[in-house]
């Protein structure tokens, strides 16, 4: 884990708190139409079950997408590993040579 995932992280989280303490204080009743019934909720409660649910839909599109280019980059280096020469033993001329640098 490197420090701009870490940063990132309680960004959101800062975030998050602000937006639950702002939705704290508006308790205010409104109906909500489903496809069908009706409720009455806090405009809180709404909200922060509209940004968790938009949190884990991204979440899920995200991820369906990094698998996705995760398959496609086995599958291309599947190709290069076609198209490279097979070198089960190295040359040795290129593996045992060593340079010696006097200074003066």
């Amino acid at each position: 884990m490197n420090i701009t995932t870490i940063i990132k992280g309680t960004a959101i989280l800062a975030l998050f708190l602000v937006a639950l303490a702002f939705g704290s204080q508006n308790q205010e009743l409104v109906t909500f139409s489903f496809l069908i019934a009706k409720g009455n909720f806090h405009l809180s409660t709404l909200l922060g079950l509209a940004f968790i649910s938009g949190f884990a839909v991204c979440t899920l599109v995200s991820l369906w997408m990094q698998m996705k280019l995760k398959r496609q980059v086995k599958v291309l280096r599947k190709k290069l590993r076609k198209y490279e020469p097979n070198d089960e033993k190295p040359n040795k001329k290129a593996s045992s040579k060593s340079v010696a640098v006097n200074k003066a």
